[in-house]
């Protein structure tokens, strides 16, 4: 009779940790207990003040959107209830530290900011199961967390296509249900400029527009003559950088300079070393109608391939000029700390040939080329600093000699970032060979891509934190992000089946410590993360199976 007895309570021990615990990111600290709790409509949101809101509408918005109900919102716990409170003095947890405990009774949420309540609830969402149901059952867990990097995001190309605000809104859903805290929106490139500026009107009326694409791998095989354009007025901008903030993602605007200007150059060709020269293609793949806009005497138009463009800003006092005023509109739309001018991929080919570049290098008492664009890069930060922001560069800017206070986004491999660090300048780390999630996730990919090979596994082992740094230089590494450049990707569709599923495993090689990763037991999680994905209708990558183009790309 003992023996019948002790088995039932084995039984009962067992089945009341049947529950599932498979959170992405790992936490710092998470201990499974016994019991279960049960969330239905009854269950009350309990939010004491005002600063939590935001959390609890996103907890609702989330728990209607994918089962159909919503929490009642009440002031006081009771005995069915989810309790969310910011109470900021968590000792020893970070500003974004957070605590959650769950028994049969509810849940209880305690956030080091308002800001740690949020991940806190979005670590709930990882306990919810992945079926709809009224009846939501999660573990008894204590869970004690805080962000191993303070920066950890991603960026989106909006340059070489367009996506709708609808889109732009989900990504950022995106990153906030994994933990992430920046967005970097590349709105200015060769083939489209996409932010609206009020004193350069033809920046959108022309620059946002192009009449065709090449198709097939860079450098193609012709141009699909297909017209494409677009661009966010300034209100649409306000709504994003709100619809973010309210999920705790700073929004960084990317501004390109002095190179990937063509679209700002068909639209002022003053830009341009050389205003009067038409532009070229390679392989002179123009679309049909660019061929006869150019035929019939245009001179500048918004690139049509891939390729890095010769065809940069001139530094003149009107570019210079120009850009300030950009800027100044930009400013006012973004609030973020960080502002992005590009820097990278500047042929020095125009400079080169201009006369007045020329005389420039010699005024200045300039060595090179290379040193004009650190003048150039220099006298934007030291515009930018005096509006009380800081600039953020990719690694390029080290060429010539790094301006004074810049950010360094290393993404030529690690020895940008490595450079910087030890010149003790921030980095932010987003190496080509780990992060890039434009690359192919397999080896036959049947997916057309910009080529590369990251499969999850190698993003998953990624280590911000070069082995060339000491303790001391390792302190400027902020943390790193994915880049999502979209030559490659014309639909929203597209773009999901690149980010999912290697943005969970970044997300975890940003928010946990380095020795809570585990790739062994992330490979178990990730496949209730897959079904997640499912619930959420988005698309994601799976190794077995063939997509074809027209569901991507169409």
């Amino acid at each position: 009779m003992l023996r019948f007895f002790l088995l039932i309570l084995l039984l009962c021990s067992t089945l009341s940790f049947a529950q599932e615990v498979n959170i992405i990111p790992q936490p710092v600290q998470v201990t499974r207990n016994t019991g279960t709790f049960v969330i239905n409509p009854k269950t009350s949101l309990v939010v004491a003040s005002d600063e939590d809101k935001p959390v609890a509408a996103f907890l609702n918005n989330y728990l209607s959107d994918y089962y159909g109900f919503k929490l009642p919102i009440v002031k006081k716990a009771n005995k069915n209830s989810i309790e969310l409170k910011s109470v900021n003095n968590i000792t020893g947890l970070k500003a974004e530290g957070y605590s959650l405990k769950s028994t049969a009774k509810g849940v209880e949420i305690n956030g080091n900011s308002p800001i740690g309540t949020f991940y806190g609830m979005q670590t709930l969402i990882q306990l919810l199961p992945v079926k709809k149901s009224n009846k939501l059952k999660i573990a008894s867990v204590d869970v004690n967390d805080e962000p191993r990097f303070a920066y950890r995001g991603a960026m989106l190309d909006v340059g070489r296509h367009f996506f709708p605000i609808s889109f732009v809104k989900k990504f950022i859903d995106y990153l906030a249900l994994h933990k992430m805290n920046y967005f970097h929106w590349h709105l200015t490139e060769d083939q489209g400029w996409r932010i609206e500026i009020k004193k350069y009107p033809k920046l959108t009326e022309i620059g946002s527009k192009r009449n065709g694409s090449i198709i097939g791998k860079f450098p193609g095989t012709a141009n699909d003559n297909t017209p494409e354009g677009g661009f966010y007025t300034q209100e649409e901008i306000k709504d994003i950088v709100k619809y973010a903030s309210d999920r705790f993602i700073t929004v960084i605007p990317e501004i390109e300079m002095p190179g990937h200007g063509s679209a700002a150059i068909a639209a002022y060709p003053q830009l341009s070393c050389f205003p009067d020269e038409k532009t070229k293609v390679a392989n002179n793949m123009f679309s049909d109608k660019s061929k006869q806009e150019m035929a019939n005497g245009k001179i500048k138009i918004v690139q049509e391939t891939w390729s890095i463009h010769t065809d940069v800003y001139a530094p003149t006092e009107y570019t210079f000029k120009f850009l300030e005023d950009v800027l100044d509109e930009v400013l006012t739309l973004f609030p973020s700390k960080y502002i992005h001018i590009g820097g990278d991929e500047c042929p020095k080919d125009a400079w080169k040939r201009s006369e007045f570049c020329q005389q420039m290098i010699k005024e200045k008492g300039l060595k090179d080329e290379h040193e004009l664009q650190s003048y150039f890069i220099q006298r934007i930060e030291k515009y930018i600093n005096g509006k009380g922001r800081t600039l953020i560069g990719w690694d390029e800017i080290l060429e010539g000699g790094l301006a004074p206070n810049a950010i360094v986004m290393s993404w030529r491999g690690e020895g940008g970032g490595i450079a910087a660090a030890k010149e003790k300048h921030q980095v932010i780390m987003t190496p080509g060979s780990h992060v890039y999630l434009d690359h192919s996730q397999t080896q036959n990919d049947k997916e057309l891509t910009i080529g590369g090979f990251t499969n999850l596994e190698k993003i998953y082992s990624y280590e911000p934190i070069p082995k060339e740094l000491n303790e001391d230089e390792a302190k400027y590494v902020m943390g790193a992000q994915g880049n999502v450049w979209t030559e490659y990707m014309q639909t929203p569709v597209k773009v999901e089946y690149q980010i999912f599923p290697r943005l969970s495993a970044l997300s975890e090689v940003l928010w946990s410590p380095k020795a809570n990763k585990d790739w062994s037991v992330f490979q178990t999680k990730i496949e209730t993360q897959k079904k997640r994905y499912t619930m959420w209708g988005a698309n994601y990558f799976v190794e077995s199976q063939i997509v074809l183009k027209k569901t991507l790309n169409n």
